[in-house]
């Protein structure tokens, strides 16, 4: 069977009312982690208030070492 390991990121949304990350930061690092073999497969946001962002988390995952498929 196909074992997986996942990575949570966490960035905050900075500014007055949340919302504002630093996307070449963000990119940088998702293409660091492309190349070391996590896809990334979610990404979604946390509220602090009234629909003010807190936090983004992305989801990354990646086979395993020595992880196979079961025949």
């Amino acid at each position: 069977m196909r074992q997986f390991e996942y990575k949570l990121l966490k960035y905050d949304a900075k500014g007055l009312l949340g919302g504002k990350v630093d996307l070449p930061q963000m990119n940088a690092e998702f293409d660091q982690l492309g190349q070391e073999g996590w896809e990334l497969v979610s990404v979604f946001d946390t509220n602090s208030a009234y629909g003010e962002s807190r936090w983004i988390v992305a989801t990354f995952k990646r086979l395993k070492d020595g992880a196979h498929r079961a025949q």
